[in-house]
């Protein structure tokens, strides 16, 4: 495990190194990620507009919800992104044939192969958006034990994001092009921003058991609301398992029908 977690470190200090190599581009991405959290936030600002509330929701705790869609946006374009889609041209290219030989995982070699330090703007802007939201609910800050259980939260969903990605990178094994399918979980993953709540029917249902972008944003923003029960939380950290040995299962299968590109 003390190998693992030296390798992750080397990974992230070679891509910060490369990353502050041009600064002007450090910074251009702090005030891209400004302009858009204001992008974020307009169609909430325009849903909330004469309404006290949506679906049970008023706006300061709608607002925690987008906050961790953030978060879990800067996780994902900061760290899953990026390497899943060098996976992809390794596989293109022969070049994971390398990724093999190493003595470690090739999962976990495949997950932290390359980082985007400058997304964390967007990690901060989520930070000072909850902050916002808790003054303005005038209802005090969240105790110790809400902060704690919401980060755990936020962890399964980060857990849950990366078990779909796993999934999605090992059909790159069989099917080499796949962006299609990453603009398809993008756009799935777009849904995230409002709490589940809002859809109705069977789309509430598949967006909590199917593809559970509400374990993702909606269930850490009722955590940290102190809104969640106990039994839900149970179940979903049951389910996130699920998911995770799932996507080693794909992940495993994958590998075994891996023909290399350069043979």
């Amino acid at each position: 495990m003390t190998r693992y977690v030296r390798l992750a470190l080397v990974q992230l200090r070679m891509s910060a190194a490369s990353a502050m190599a041009y600064r002007a581009d450090f910074l251009l991405e702090g005030v891209m990620a400004i302009a858009w959290m204001g992008l974020t936030l307009l169609p909430l600002i325009v849903l909330f507009q004469g309404r006290d509330e949506v679906a049970e929701w008023t706006a300061p705790d709608a607002l925690v919800v987008i906050a961790f869609f953030m978060a879990l946006r800067a996780i994902l374009e900061g760290m899953i992104s990026p390497s899943i889609t060098s996976l992809v041209e390794q596989i293109r290219s022969g070049a994971f044939d390398y990724v093999l030989l190493k003595p470690v995982d090739a999962q976990f070699m495949v997950s932290a192969s390359r980082y985007e330090p400058w997304k964390i703007f967007d990690l901060l802007g989520a930070i000072a958006l909850v902050i916002y939201a808790f003054i303005q609910r005038h209802e005090g800050p969240p105790s110790a034990s809400q902060v704690v259980l919401g980060l755990a939260m936020l962890g399964l969903g980060v857990l849950a994001m990366y078990s779909l990605w796993i999934i999605a990178a090992a059909v790159a094994f069989w099917v080499v092009r796949l962006d299609n399918l990453a603009y398809l979980l993008g756009a799935i993953f777009d849904t995230a921003r409002w709490p589940v709540q809002v859809f109705r029917g069977a789309w509430r249902f598949v967006f909590t058991f199917v593809i559970p972008v509400a374990v993702m944003t909606t269930f850490p923003a009722m955590a940290l609301l102190g809104t969640l029960s106990g039994r839900a939380m149970v179940v979903i950290t049951a389910g996130v398992g699920a998911m995770l040995v799932l996507s080693r299962l794909v992940w495993r299968a994958a590998i075994r029908n891996y023909t290399s590109a350069s043979s």
